[in-house]
């Protein structure tokens, strides 16, 4: 395959981005780690007028400890994240993301912002970004604005960007002593997308669960917040029964489609097993060959 005709343009800083947007038109598109981007020019599922490189832009870049928040700027590596000191203290349910993401080389490419700009349904990074209830800081020419993650993920790549505007920054509240997170996945191979994942964040508060975040991606055409799920923990206890009814709970959360991977019926399989490893990780629970899984921290 061969990529269409395209004028190419890098951009130096943020003011310059927007100039050589505008002088292009609508159709171009901007260039960042380019994961996603290649191989849809090469399958010429993109035809842009123009690319417009944006990789040299100092101030979309770097990982900050802004006092209440953890700052990313969009053009971070995947790479950049899993090696952060700032990320692996205050955002471990990210750290533990990055191992997860395709292969080094990808890794060692692909940016935070283009993850999420992509909207992949089957992406890690949007769905802890979901799970932690992160900022998305979208930048145009007119201004700036502040978009939940929550609010972000409108649909099979689809976001809440409007035309003219980039991902400059993520920023993720720091995590709490009270705090618990993990991720977990089922795949074919080590890189390859998830078939069904789960992202969670959780605080144990006097022996009982507070604020639950459970965050499905694979398992629909954007992050799924397991709403009914996150009900049965919520100001209960950890236990194993409590873990079960979550489990059982999230059936009613989800309404995946079949796909090469699996059937509906597969996929909810997926999940609920994944729920129950996951937190039963969280609690220190001993699975049922008496192997303890992992302790809350």
């Amino acid at each position: 395959m061969k990529a269409p005709p395209f004028e190419y343009q890098r951009a130096t800083s943020l003011a310059d981005v927007f100039r050589l947007w505008t002088e292009a038109g609508p159709d171009a598109r901007l260039l960042a780690g380019g994961q996603s981007l290649l191989a849809t020019l090469a399958f010429r599922l993109s035809e842009p007028t123009a690319l417009i490189d944006i990789t040299r832009v100092a101030e979309l870049k770097g990982v900050a400890d802004t006092g209440p928040l953890i700052r990313v700027g969009a053009l971070t590596t995947h790479a950049e994240l899993g090696a952060s000191p700032l990320i692996a203290t205050h955002v471990p349910l990210l750290h533990e993301a990055v191992p997860l993401i395709a292969h080094p080389a990808i890794r060692n490419r692909g940016t935070i912002g283009g993850s999420l700009g992509f909207a992949d349904p089957a992406s890690e990074l949007p769905a802890a970004a979901v799970a932690l209830e992160a900022r998305i800081l979208a930048v145009s020419a007119k201004g700036e604005r502040r978009i939940p993650a929550g609010q972000f993920f409108r649909g099979l790549y689809e976001t809440a960007l409007e035309p003219g505007e980039l991902i400059a920054a993520v920023e993720f509240e720091k995590a709490k002593p009270t705090e618990r997170s993990t991720i977990v996945e089922i795949a074919r191979r080590s890189g390859d997308y998830g078939m069904a994942g789960l992202a969670l964040r959780l605080e144990i508060d006097g022996g009982k669960v507070a604020r639950p975040r459970i965050v499905g991606f694979a398992l629909g055409d954007a992050p799924v917040l397991a709403e009914r799920a996150m009900a049965k923990l919520a100001g209960a206890a950890l236990t194993a029964e409590t873990i079960a009814q979550a489990a059982a709970a999230l059936d009613g959360d989800l309404d995946p489609a079949p796909d090469m991977h699996g059937t509906p019926a597969m996929k909810k399989r997926w999940a609920r097993v994944l729920l129950e490893r996951a937190l039963k990780k969280i609690a220190g629970i001993s699975d049922s060959s008496g192997t303890k899984v992992g302790a809350a921290a």
